[in-house]
């Protein structure tokens, strides 16, 4: 029996330390979410203007017979869209090859008379490219300043395969007329080219109307006649409809006595053509 109380004793004497209510542990709250540090966006680039460098005077210059090598390729010499714009040098104004590029050769405001306007293909900061006279699906670049815009709102189409030319004006089809194109070895050449000017001709087969000179010329001058080998390819009457709808010509478009007239009396130089099969 004592034995029991001893127990018991040990037991009520520590009771107060035994028998302490534990701490409840304070509940922590959740961890906040973290909110990802934002991605820093690319800044924005600004395509800088490249400068146009120092021509020597020695360079040649674009003539109704020569274009200099170098120029790059039409990247679209297929398309059909239409160009609103040329331009025409105020004075004898360098090209390049490329935006900041080198000079090639001088353009000048007129050739053998005939007042320059040459259709805008593309731009850049600064610089604008245009179409080559005298050379076929090439094109050069220009720096801003020292030629004037001038507004084109012509375009004519060529359809080898169809034979046919169309004339559109501000994109919209005004007239389209079956004609006579290059033949199998002297074709029309293909790409885009402009109206350089207009020219007198010689001979009834001609039906007594001007031509319109375009700045494209033979793709192989040796395949035409002696006498034509100098000269740019070309859009006339022809005095006999048995030739249209055929390729007869030495690379020229031949057209009928009235729709000669009309584009002689609606187109300006500088007036875009696409010649595509």
């Amino acid at each position: 029996m004592p034995a029991l109380v001893l127990a018991f004793c040990v037991l009520a004497g520590t009771s107060k330390i035994a028998t302490r209510e534990p701490v409840a542990p304070v509940a922590q709250p959740p961890p906040a979410p973290t909110t990802p540090a934002p991605t820093p966006r690319p800044t924005p680039t600004v395509d800088r203007i490249l400068p146009a460098a120092a021509a020597p005077d020695d360079l040649p210059v674009i003539s109704y017979l020569h274009v200099p090598r170098g120029f790059p390729a039409d990247p679209d010499q297929a398309s059909e869209a239409h160009l609103p714009e040329g331009l025409h040098p105020a004075h004898q104004l360098a090209v390049y090859d490329a935006p900041g590029g080198r000079p090639r050769a001088f353009l000048a405001p007129t050739i053998r008379g005939v007042t320059v306007i040459v259709p805008i293909v593309a731009k850049r900061p600064g610089w604008s490219a245009v179409l080559l006279p005298s050379v076929n699906r090439r094109i050069g670049w220009l720096p801003d300043g020292g030629w004037h815009a001038k507004t084109l709102r012509d375009h004519l189409i060529v359809r080898r395969g169809d034979r046919t030319l169309t004339w559109l004006r501000d994109g919209v089809r005004q007239k389209t007329w079956t004609v006579a194109i290059g033949a199998d070895r002297t074709p029309t050449p293909l790409g885009r080219t402009f109206v350089l000017g207009r020219t007198g001709t010689h001979g009834s087969v001609y039906a007594g109307l001007d031509a319109l000179v375009l700045g494209a010329v033979p793709d192989d001058r040796d395949a035409v006649a002696p006498g034509l080998r100098g000269a740019h390819t070309g859009i006339h009457a022809w005095y006999r409809s048995s030739v249209f709808g055929r390729n007869v010509s030495n690379g020229c478009v031949r057209m009928p006595r009235d729709a000669q007239r009309t584009l002689l009396a609606q187109l300006d130089p500088g007036t875009p053509i696409t010649v595509r099969d």
